[in-house]
């Protein structure tokens, strides 16, 4: 102690003087802290804007159990080993593209590791393989369904990202001497679930492609302890490798790459002939103009000079014609000569009869592939009914061709093509490979499809996964008991022919003047619905008779009610931190950096860490609203700051002591496998995983490209 230092043990004599911790009164500090944190709680979790976001995690939790329970994962892992498993290295490459899809089915980490551990590791520990390899690959692919979607954690990350975004620009904004985010940045602050679902989609899959290239070469170093698989006897038709090279590779390719080449010279585009009243408003610059010199530097500085200058002339010339034109409405001669316009405009061949035209026409290809020596002829009759259907469509059918009218003209020819369809199908049906991949990959195609295509955003399309892996789950159970599926069959076309109704016919029946054609659409529509509301129910019922349905709504009911007291209560620590101010000195640290990718690999390598001890849903509630502000509020893309978040928080379910892959891996795996093999089995998957970031952090295009090819 310095000689001058003043303590009571040196001066007792010294007066004290009484100061409150809280001046106020405890009373009012605690009536402070508590109505800002019960109101914070409301605006974050009860009543926010996310809440309907937040209902796809009870969807896709039940979608995913569901499949789990149906035993999809059994059929597959058989399935997928027959046809790896005579490579090196084989039974790991099957484990890989089984978590690939099961994680874009189920996306329940738990659910996935526990049964490729039941399954899959037995055998491959029959067939010599090593037991670092088997439980590291089986552990990994386990958790594809963190980031591939529809994946949990990025619905989560994603409702916490929007709003920490769009506020964190809204500051950067105001920094700036600009008036808001859309003027300062050109663009809207905003960043949704569905678009960080498109983002996430080639990250997923390069990881997946990670792990095979690794299975792969170490079986090539390492043939003892990955060997190769006997192929199993199959039932399926021998086929050569010139025939499938043709009718799975060649023709589904020039089908596909025939309808694109159509659609950029204009032979296959919009039909759609409506024209409004009033005219379009005249465009507005590329930026705000009219803004502050201390706006207009931050401007520049943020868009260049260039885009700035091209700005500023846009808003000259603007001026110079009048200023921006207002909407107005159209005359009676110049509706009519709108309308004739469109029409000129319009494509030959509508898109929604051409994606049904290319559906069908894959069907018929891998039809004939599977099947190569049977009969052709109804094939070939399903060909010449899909060159009618588009030929009336070309030489009949107009723009202004009513869908009630255009139905009956493409009829018989589509019935033809129904004909080739239904036997392809029937042939696609015995092949083992099909018949297992098939209906789970049909119910993927329409939740990620709808999502990905922007046609629909997370909530709706997980009610659709959710119904539909109930109807695929008691589908599974009739067969198992030797019963008819018709009806969850036909429950299935009945939502097809409800979607393609609503697509082509106008079934908006509260209007005035509504068409008869509407009337008999909206007929046959509702009459779909309620067939597929009736398949529905009765899946359920088939479900809860055979057992199944009651504990997936009971482990749904456990896992949402974990994640949700999760949220709630990793939300009140963080707004307790926030309220004593603790997250103001994180920032401030963080804001000390004068380069913001620095500060971003400060976060990423806290989170990291963070991801041996701690979960990823307290690191989601607790860190990421404290250091998002920062780092969304830079110049990055948030799309890729979000993803780059959620791959290393898929790290932490790998990363021991506390990785909860290794802890359902170990709960099920065989006495001879130690805790030690599974923590050097995961440790070059955790490399992989540390490479696919820095692989991430080096292309920012692996994340941006889809979003910005895909319109939102």
């Amino acid at each position: 102690m310095k000689p001058d230092a003043i303590s009571t043990f040196r001066y007792p004599e010294l007066q004290r003087i009484a100061e409150p911790v809280f001046v106020q009164g405890w009373e009012h500090a605690m009536d402070r802290n508590v109505s800002f944190i019960v109101n914070r709680m409301n605006e974050r979790v009860l009543a926010g804007a996310s809440i309907e976001t937040l209902l796809a995690v009870l969807m896709f939790v039940l979608m995913g159990i569901t499949l789990e329970r149906s035993k999809i994962a059994n059929v597959l892992l058989t399935t997928m080993a027959r046809v790896f498993g005579p490579l090196p290295g084989g039974l790991a490459v099957s484990i890989v593209v089984v978590g690939a899809f099961l994680a874009a089915s189920t996306g329940i980490v738990g659910a996935t590791v526990v049964t490729m551990g039941l399954l899959a590791l037995p055998t491959m520990l029959r067939n010599n393989y090593s037991p670092e390899l088997a439980t590291g690959v089986i552990a990994a692919a386990g958790t594809l369904g963190q980031i591939i979607p529809p994946s949990i954690v990025i619905v989560l990350l994603g409702t916490l990202a929007g709003d920490l975004y769009s506020t964190a620009q809204e500051n950067r904004a105001m920094e700036a001497g600009c008036s808001d985010a859309l003027t300062y940045l050109g663009e809207p602050a905003v960043v949704s679930v569905g678009t960080l679902f498109q983002a996430a989609l080639l990250p997923g899959i390069m990881l997946a492609l990670l792990y095979a290239l690794y299975a792969f070469g170490y079986a090539m170093l390492n043939p003892e302890k990955a060997p190769a698989v006997a192929p199993e006897p199959s039932t399926n038709e021998p086929v050569t490798r010139n025939e499938a090279l043709l009718w799975f590779l060649g023709a589904p390719a020039a089908i596909l790459a025939g309808a694109m080449l159509l659609g950029s010279v204009g032979v296959i585009g919009s039909q759609n002939i409506t024209v409004s009243a009033f005219s379009d408003a005249g465009q507005t610059a590329s930026l705000r103009t009219s803004v502050g010199e201390q706006c207009q530097a931050a401007m520049i500085d943020l868009h260049g000079q260039d885009a700035w200058d091209a700005a500023v002339a846009e808003q000259t010339a603007i001026e110079a014609a009048g200023g921006v034109a207002q909407a107005t409405k159209l005359s009676e001669e110049d509706f009519a000569q709108a309308q004739i316009d469109k029409i000129e405009a319009a494509a030959p061949i509508g898109t929604g009869l051409t994606i049904l035209v290319v559906m069908l026409a894959l069907v018929l290809a891998i039809g004939r592939g599977v099947a190569p020596s049977r009969d052709v002829k109804p094939l070939i009759i399903g060909a010449i009914g899909l060159l009618l259907v588009l030929l009336v469509d070309v030489l009949v059918i107009a723009p202004t061709t009513s869908p009630g009218v255009t139905v009956l003209l493409i009829a018989l020819p589509f019935l033809l093509a129904l004909y080739g369809a239904r036997e392809a199908a029937a042939r696609c049906a015995r092949n083992d490979l099909i018949r297992v991949v098939f209906p789970p990959l049909v119910l993927i195609v329409a939740v990620l499809g709808s999502i990905l295509g922007g046609i629909t955003n997370p909530t709706p399309a997980a009610a659709l996964g959710a119904g539909g892996a109930i109807m695929l789950a008691a589908y599974r159970r009739l067969q198992d008991e030797g019963r008819s599926g018709k009806i969850i069959i036909w429950a299935t076309l009945s939502v097809m022919i409800a979607i393609l109704i609503g697509v082509n016919f106008d079934l908006r029946i509260n209007q005035s003047n509504v068409s008869v054609e509407s009337w008999i659409a909206f007929g046959f529509a509702y009459a779909a619905y309620l067939y597929a509301l009736f398949g529905l129910l009765y899946g359920c019922w088939v479900l809860f008779k055979g057992g199944v349905l009651t504990p997936v709504v009971r482990e749904t009911a456990k896992v949402t009610s974990m994640v949700f007291t999760i949220l709630i209560g990793s939300q009140l620590l963080n707004l307790v931190v926030i309220s004593f101010g603790g997250e103001h000195y994180i920032q401030q640290f963080l804001r000390s950096f004068d380069n913001e990718m620095t500060v971003f690999l400060i976060v990423m390598i806290v989170l990291f860490f963070l991801g041996f001890v701690l979960d990823f849903l307290e690191i989601i509630y607790i860190v990421i609203p404290i250091v998002g502000p920062v780092i969304y509020g830079g110049s990055f893309d948030p799309k890729w700051v979000t993803i780059m978040v959620a791959v290393n928080l898929q790290t932490s379910f790998l990363t021991p002591p506390f990785g909860f892959a290794l802890f359902y891996l170990r709960g099920v795996a065989p006495k001879e496998v130690t805790t030690a093999h599974i923590y050097r089995g995961v440790l070059p998957f955790v490399l992989i995983q540390v490479a696919g970031l820095a692989l991430l952090w080096a292309f920012p295009s692996i994340v941006t490209i889809v979003p910005a090819l895909i319109p939102n």
